[in-house]
């Protein structure tokens, strides 16, 4: 009888041990961080927080950077992303008025977590 199969990249092929424990992690924080994946994981979000982070400031451009968003769908994502503290709405008051967005630090922080994530995929995803 022969083993099961390991999927390719499997901690099998690398010759180390598979992790199983990566410590306890309480309840509190497990809901904190459901809460973090959602809100990231909605569709569209990612695209828009990264190119935030990556000098998009207003609306028209976000729509040039995420083709396929629609703009009720950008204005959800943006609206949102500001409530999480992710981005700040900034209204410029000039004639006519100018709506820009930055990133705040919490979404500098956030992308800085997320670039391990970004360079996996594009190594990974054919």
């Amino acid at each position: 009888m022969t083993a099961p199969r390991q999927p390719h990249g499997s901690a099998a092929d690398t010759g180390r041990e598979p992790q199983t424990d990566s410590g306890h992690i309480d309840e509190d924080t497990c809901r904190k961080f459901q809460r973090s994946v959602e809100t990231l994981g909605r569709k569209w979000s990612a695209a828009v927080l990264l190119a935030t982070t990556q000098g998009t400031r207003r609306f028209s451009e976000y729509r040039t950077r995420i083709p396929g968003i629609s703009n009720q769908l950008l204005s959800q994502r943006l609206r949102e992303l500001e409530s999480h503290g992710l981005i700040e709405r900034v209204v410029v008051p000039t004639t006519p008025v100018q709506i820009t967005y930055l990133p705040t630090d919490r979404g500098v922080s956030l992308m800085g977590v997320l670039h391990p994530l970004i360079e996996w995929s594009d190594r990974n995803e054919e």
